[in-house]
């Protein structure tokens, strides 16, 4: 069954702490960020071996497998945008469905072991870069297609926060 599309601009998480994962990002930085992906990646592999990680929860909702692909793909498309923010001066980002990739990648069919040893390197490689970032660039700008423009440090924040969210959403 296909999953509803979630439209929303999750941007405002900038401004203030989510209430559904309650988490803040004002205290995160590009410096900060591998450190939290290294604790999270744990949470993410235990998550993938649970016997019932291909079952959805409910109509409307992707599985704890579905989420963990999606995340794998957040983690290299930020790598590819943060790459093009240092590179490029205003760079711009091409758009990304979300829903379209999780059929046309079959998330649902995913191997959950496959899925996880992606997760980890996709989750290393983007804390690595994070990693490498000197505060002289976190002011770098990149604009995504419906125009929400980033600086390096709040795109780490913004990154961050998708993947707490996830997290919770799976029960992480």
């Amino acid at each position: 069954m296909p999953i509803i599309a979630d439209n929303k601009d999750w941007t405002w998480v900038l401004q203030r702490p989510c209430p559904e994962c309650g988490f803040d990002v004002s205290t995160c930085t590009p410096a900060t960020t591998p450190g939290k992906l290294a604790s999270m990646l744990p949470r993410w592999r235990a998550a993938l071996r649970r016997p019932d990680v291909a079952e959805r929860p409910d109509g409307n909702t992707w599985s704890v497998l579905e989420y963990a692909c999606h995340v794998r793909d957040v983690f290299s498309l930020f790598d590819h945008r943060l790459d093009l923010m240092l590179r490029e001066e205003g760079a711009r980002f091409e758009d990304w469905d979300q829903d379209l990739a999780a059929v046309e990648k079959d998330y649902t069919n995913a191997d959950p072991a496959e899925v996880s040893a992606a997760l980890t390197t996709e989750g290393e490689q983007i804390a690595a870069s994070f990693g490498r970032v000197p505060e002289d660039q976190w002011g770098r700008t990149g604009t995504r297609s419906n125009g929400s423009e980033f600086t390096v440090l709040t795109f780490s924040q913004y990154f961050l926060h998708d993947i707490v969210h996830h997290l919770h959403d799976v029960d992480g």
